[in-house]
């Protein structure tokens, strides 16, 4: 199971910070990845984190703006949130790769635990 929170409205240049706790299945094992949903739109990838925490993947909407890192003691992933512009305003879904082991994974389809959301609001 995964749980994210941390999210809420937001001005515009602010700074939020999202975290998502795992459980379940041996969280160090598996690449994580945090997407977006902004209403009447598909749901995309923002950032992703390997199994180990050595590599990372930015969308490039987000690059240089957010940070993705892990936490494997704590079973925990985070998404840091600077410079907020009111086009990140989404519902944030923190997800687990189905496969062990992996590096960054882009694709929606390899994902398979979700978590149920939390929405960010970034008020112009």
């Amino acid at each position: 199971q995964l749980q994210a929170f941390g999210g809420g409205l937001v001005q515009a240049g602010g700074s939020l910070r999202l975290s998502c706790a795992a459980s379940g299945r041996t969280f160090s094992r598996y690449a994580m990845g945090w997407f977006r949903q902004a209403p009447g739109k598909e749901r995309e990838i923002v950032a992703a984190i390997s199994w180990s925490g050595g590599s990372t993947y930015y969308a490039d909407s987000v690059k240089g703006r957010f940070t993705i890192s892990r936490d494997n003691a704590k079973n925990t992933v985070n998404l840091q949130m600077n410079s907020l512009k009111p086009e990140d305003t989404a519902v944030y879904y923190c997800a687990q790769d189905r496969h062990a082991g992996t590096g960054t994974s882009t694709l929606r389809g390899l994902y398979d635990y979700w978590g149920q959301g939390t929405l960010v609001t970034v008020s112009s």
